[in-house]
C-alpha cells in the first residue's frame, strides 16, 4: 500500500461511525464464549477468500462502491479500506518441558479460554482522480501473518501454561476507476462516478469450514473515502440535477453515505450497514456494546445481572468484553442517570417560541386555543372538563376509558368542518409532557359529558 497520507478534514468524524460498524456483533451480550448467539459469528461485512466464497451458496469475496463527487483541480481519493483479521487464541497447559492444548484451564482462580480475536486493520491509500478516469487502478492489500507467545504462570512463579495468538496472512486488492457523468439538460454539470471494488484473493480450499475460512477473511470490511479539492453528492438526498447519476450507480455489500460535521459533503463511509447521512455516536453512549441500535441502558442493566461466575467467563472471553464488564460494575450514577433518556431538541433554545402549528393568517376564523362548542347547554373549550362516553366504538383503546375525565386541551375542525376535542386525561401522569408534544386522544362532542361543576 501507499504510505498513509493525512487524514483530511472530517474523517476522524467518520472513524467513530466507522468503529462502531466495526465491532458491530463482535461480541453479543451476554457476552460469554459459551453463549449459543456467540457460536457462530463475524456476521456482517465478511468477504472470504475468493476461491471458498465461490464454492458456497450465499458467501462474499468483495463488496463494490460506486458514488459520484463533483471534482475541482487536481482533485483526490483518500481512500482507507478497514476491517478485523481474525487471531486464534489458544491455550495450551506445560506438560513437563511440553505443550498440549486445551480448550481452557484455570490459573490462581483466572480462567483462560480458547478464542477468536479481532485485531483492527487498515490499507490506506492516496489516488488523483484524474488518474482514475485515465484507467483502472489496482491496489494490493496484505495483512500479515504473525504470531506471539505469552507465558501464563502460578502465584509461585511456575510456568503453568502459555496462550499462543496467530494470524494467518490475509490478501486482497483494491480495484478503482471512475468516469464522467453525463447530465441532460440545460447547463454544465461537474459530475463523476468513482467505483470502488474492495477483494479478497486469498488462497482458501473449497472444502473448508466455515471457522478455517474466517482466518483468511476480511471481517467487518468497510471503506472510508475522503475527496481533496472536491465533493462528494449524496445518494439518499441527491439534487435534482443529480438523480440521473445517482440512479445509474451500482452498490453490492456497500452502501455509502456521508459522513462527518452535518452539511459537509468530503468524507463518504461505505458500510456493510445500512446508515443515513450524517450518522451520530449518542453523546450519553459511555462505550460500545457491539449490538446494533443497542439500547445501553437496557444491555448495561441487563450486565449486571449477570452472575460473578458468567462475568469471568466474559472476562476470559475477550479483553473487549472484560473492559465492557468493567465500565459496567465501575458506572457512576450520573452516567446512570444520562442513560436513562435524552431529549434532541428540535431548535436551538435561544430560537424565539414556535408559530402555531395551525395558520392563523391562511384562516383568521381558526383558533384552537379559544375555539368552543356547544355540548348540550354548556360550551366546551380549552380547559373545559369531561367525562368521556366513547361509546359505539370501534377502537377498543377508547372503551376503556369510559368513564374517565379528561381536561379539553383544543377544539379542532377538519376539512368537513366536523368537531374533534383533543383531551388529555386528568389521572394520566404522563399528561404534561403529552400536552407539551401535542399528543391527545380525539374524541367527538357526542362522546364527551360536561362536567360544569368542576372549575
Amino acid at each position: 500500500m501507499a504510505e498513509t497520507a493525512p487524514d483530511p478534514v472530517g474523517v476522524e468524524a467518520g472513524r467513530a461511525i466507522a468503529d462502531a460498524v466495526l465491532f458491530e456483533g463482535y461480541l453479543l451480550y451476554p457476552y460469554r464464549a459459551s453463549a449459543a448467539k456467540n457460536q457462530v459469528r463475524w456476521q456482517f461485512g465478511v468477504l472470504f477468500g475468493r476461491d471458498w466464497a465461490m464454492a458456497q451458496v450465499s458467501e462474499a469475496w468483495s463488496s463494490h462502491t460506486e458514488v459520484l463527487l463533483e471534482p475541482g483541480d487536481d482533485a483526490a481519493l483518500h481512500v482507507v479500506v478497514r476491517c478485523l483479521q481474525v487471531q486464534a487464541r489458544k491455550v495450551e497447559r506445560a506438560v513437563g518441558e511440553d505443550f498440549e492444548a486445551v480448550a481452557s484451564m484455570t490459573v490462581d482462580g483466572t480462567e483462560l479460554l480458547g478464542w477468536d480475536e479481532g485485531t483492527v486493520r487498515e490499507a490506506t491509500t492516496v489516488v488523483a482522480v484524474a488518474d482514475l478516469l485515465a484507467g483502472e487502478r489496482t491496489v494490493p492489500i496484505v495483512l500479515p501473518a504473525d504470531r506471539s507467545v505469552e507465558e501464563v504462570r502460578d502465584a509461585a512463579g511456575a510456568l503453568a501454561g502459555r496462550i499462543v495468538r496467530e494470524r494467518q496472512e490475509v490478501c486482497g486488492q483494491i480495484r478503482m476507476a471512475a468516469e464522467r457523468v453525463d447530465i441532460p439538460g440545460p447547463g454544465f454539470y461537474n459530475l463523476v462516478k468513482a467505483r470502488l471494488q474492495v477483494e479478497n484473493v486469498t488462497a482458501c480450499s473449497d472444502s473448508s469450514r466455515r471457522e478455517e475460512a474466517l482466518r483468511g477473511a476480511f471481517i467487518a470490511a468497510h471503506t472510508l473515502l475522503a475527496v481533496t479539492n472536491g465533493a462528494f453528492v449524496s445518494l439518499l438526498d441527491p439534487p435534482e440535477w443529480a438523480r440521473p447519476g445517482v440512479a445509474s450507480c451500482r452498490n453490492e455489500g456497500a452502501f455509502p453515505v456521508l459522513v462527518g460535521p452535518d452539511g459537509r459533503r468530503d468524507v463518504v463511509l461505505s458500510s456493510p450497514i445500512i446508515l443515513y447521512d450524517y450518522p451520530e455516536i449518542a453523546a450519553e453512549s459511555p462505550g460500545d456494546l457491539f449490538d446494533g441500535t443497542e439500547i445501553d441502558e437496557i444491555l448495561m442493566l441487563r450486565t449486571l445481572t449477570l452472575t460473578d461466575e458468567e462475568k469471568r467467563e466474559a472476562r476470559a472471553t475477550d479483553p473487549r468484553a472484560a473492559d465492557l464488564m468493567d465500565r459496567v460494575d465501575t458506572l457512576p450514577p450520573d452516567i446512570w442517570e444520562r442513560l436513562h433518556g435524552a431529549v434532541r431538541s428540535v431548535r436551538p433554545a435561544s430560537e424565539p417560541a414556535a408559530q402555531p402549528w395551525w395558520d392563523p393568517g391562511a384562516d383568521a376564523s381558526v383558533a384552537p386555543d379559544t375555539d368552543s362548542v356547544w355540548v348540550g347547554t354548556v360550551a366546551v373549550s380549552k380547559g373545559s372538563r369531561v367525562r368521556l362516553a366513547p361509546s359505539g366504538r370501534s377502537d377498543a383503546q377508547d372503551m376503556f376509558l369510559e368513564g374517565r375525565e379528561g381536561t379539553v386541551e383544543a377544539v379542532l375542525f377538519d376539512v368537513d368542518d366536523n368537531v374533534h376535542l383533543a383531551v388529555t386525561l386528568v389521572d394520566d401522569p404522563g399528561a404534561e409532557l403529552q400536552n407539551a408534544l401535542g399528543r391527545y386522544r380525539y374524541f367527538s362532542p357526542d362522546e364527551v359529558v360536561p362536567l360544569e361543576d368542576v372549575p
